[in-house]
């Protein structure tokens, strides 16, 4: 099968016209789609054959009115003797469905039909004739429907139109021109890891209950080290809900490190603490210093150049200044791919410097660890193996469905004797297997979400190599982004220079604006464009973009690329739909 980023996706139009007569594309479609049970492959391919009307976007496919199929018995008995009657959701509830009795038939049916709307919905998201999002405010949406929950079930009929619903209003963040955030993208092979961890709904604290999936996050959270540069993939890591609690994670370990005893007895037996990271990092790293009770303003922000990235003998300067009042330094986050600038810190400096001051390095790295994969852009995180510990998002850069972070540590064992509590119920000490696998008890939370197969299963279907080439098509994508606007009229660069990763920060300047004078004026009213032409976007639905004030500097747009679906055309759609929305302002 052809990949996300392919004419395949795209109904085999690289324009982007998305169009669904392409005989040989639907016809794929339909190869793949008769494999499905029941009707949803019937159903496929006559979307894409034409001969059923397209779902419209208003609502997707009408409600299923399945008359075919046989419904549950309301009984309990076993063995069933009731009649069977047809299948009509109207008159079906949850509770016919599996574990009801002789209820295969209806929670097939019923699941078929949920699979249709999804199927539906994955197709819609790489069509471009197809809005990005069916923008409603807030007030009409709670108007327009009834949300309240009640004591009385609803049926069937009414929750597949539920289904349907909440899909219809649904950003479609796999859509090749959705660019907001620094995860998009909708991979195949991550989407089916997704729906079978759901199905398997298990939890990741013991190998007893979670064989398979302790046993691919210990292989892939080690290929992950090697891949930092980590002797043989020594040490530990967890994957996390998110970044910040992998940055937290950091900021407890490195606390841990230098005052064990801060375990039992709380702050007030250590000295104040210091953590230093760059002024463009993540705001992360104030809220874990908050939670953990440092403190937000023992967090002390680095001065960083115009490219946004830190500067180390400003680091060096404030950690000599935190000791000469008695403070003691403990933490240094240096960022690899900074949120807004995509900038990455020197790290080999940055880890002299804490060598030196023998401080805990933690690297942010993420939204730039994708990076690493890539043999022509790694390099920009040089020193990374000398990090105590590194944030990396693959659902981020690499593709991987949300949510799935991975924070890694450099020394084995220290992630244990941090977090453990020895809970007796859970980490029996008389297991007749390998205790070492139970993982439980190295982590912050007790229930822990199944992140990892995802990434495993799209790195087994990927390669390495698979990853590599998607990383670098979306930088080549951003550097063809700049070049177009570098010097196109109506454009300004928030700084000079190509991207060091597909951030690219811009102003669009309307003609009325070009005339004017560089003064505070003219940057008063540059601030209100973005947001305004952000808003026309949302309100016709063609695209999405962020946009952001940093600094001095006032609201200019924030372009991202981390979905491979995405081609030079829709670039230029972009660029073109800015200057649309934007000429009157």
């Amino acid at each position: 099968m052809a990949s996300p980023g392919s004419g395949f996706w795209s109904f085999g139009s690289e324009d982007g016209s998305g169009d669904p007569e392409n005989p040989g594309t639907a016809r794929a479609w339909c190869q793949v789609a008769q494999k499905f049970t029941g009707g949803i492959g019937n159903k496929l391919c006559a979307l894409l054959y034409g001969d059923a009307e397209k779902p419209a976007e208003s609502g997707g496919s009408e409600p299923p009115r399945a008359t075919s199929r046989k419904a549950a018995c309301a009984c309990n008995q076993k063995p069933c003797s009731c009649p069977k009657a047809d299948v009509n959701y109207a008159f079906l509830h949850a509770t016919d469905l599996l574990p009801a009795c002789d209820g295969e038939r209806p929670t097939l049916a019923f699941l078929q039909d949920v699979m249709d709307i999804l199927l539906q919905y994955v197709v819609k998201s790489f069509d471009r004739s197809t809005k990005v999002i069916d923008f409603h405010y807030p007030n009409e949406l709670l108007q327009e429907y009834n949300w309240e929950l009640a004591d009385q079930p609803q049926n069937l009929e009414e929750i597949l139109m539920h289904c349907q619903t909440t899909l219809k209003y649904a950003i479609k963040t796999g859509h090749p021109r959705y660019f907001n955030q620094l995860s998009t993208g909708l991979d195949m092979v991550g989407l089916a890891a997704d729906w079978l961890t759901s199905t398997a709904n298990t939890n990741m604290f013991t190998y007893e209950i979670a064989p398979v999936f302790v046993l691919l996050e210990y292989v892939t959270l080690k290929k992950m080290r090697e891949i930092i540069g980590w002797p043989g993939g020594s040490g530990d890591g967890i994957f996390s809900p998110g970044g910040a609690i992998s940055n937290m994670y950091a900021m407890l370990i490195a606390r841990f490190k230098m005052f064990p005893e801060v375990k039992e007895k709380g702050m007030a037996a250590v000295p104040r603490l210091i953590a230093f990271t760059s002024e463009h990092s993540h705001f992360s790293l104030k809220k874990g210093a908050a939670a953990l009770g440092i403190g937000t303003d023992s967090v002390i922000l680095i001065k960083c150049d115009e490219r946004g990235k830190m500067i180390p003998s400003d680091l060096e300067r404030r950690i000599l200044e935190a000791k000469q009042k008695g403070f003691v330094p403990f933490l240094v986050s240096a960022t690899a791919g900074t949120t807004v600038y995509g900038a990455f810190d020197p790290l080999l400096a940055v880890a002299d410097i804490c060598k030196k001051y023998k401080i805990w390095m933690h690297v942010d790295a993420a939204w730039g660890g994708g990076l690493l994969m890539s043999q022509k852009h790694k390099w920009k995180l040089s020193g990374v193996e000398r990090a105590n510990s590194v944030t990396w998002n693959p659902h981020k850069m690499m593709g991987v469905p949300l949510q799935c972070s991975a924070l890694l540590v450099r020394e084995e064992g220290l992630m244990q004797s941090c977090n453990q509590m020895h809970a007796s119920y859970l980490f029996q000490q008389d297991k007749h297997y390998d205790l070492s696998y139970d993982t439980g008890d190295k982590a912050l939370q007790c229930g822990r979400h199944v992140d990892v197969f995802k990434l495993w299963l799209m790195w087994r279907a990927k390669g390495t190599t698979g990853f590599e080439a998607h990383i670098d098509k979306c930088l080549e994508l951003a550097e063809y982004l700049y070049n177009i606007i570098k010097n196109r009229e109506g454009y300004e660069m928030v700084f000079d220079g190509k991207p060091q990763h597909t951030n690219v920060c811009f102003w669009y300047v309307p003609p009325s604006l070009r005339v004017l004078e560089d003064n505070e004026e003219r940057m008063s009213r540059l601030s209100k464009v973005a947001p305004v032409i952000k808003a026309r976007m949302m309100e016709y639905g063609t695209t999405m973009v962020s946009y952001q004030p940093l600094g001095d500097k006032v609201n200019f747009f924030r372009m991202v690329i981390s979905n491979p679906a995405a081609t030079h055309q829709d670039i230029d759609f972009l660029i073109e739909e800015i200057e649309r929305l934007g000429q009157d302002l």
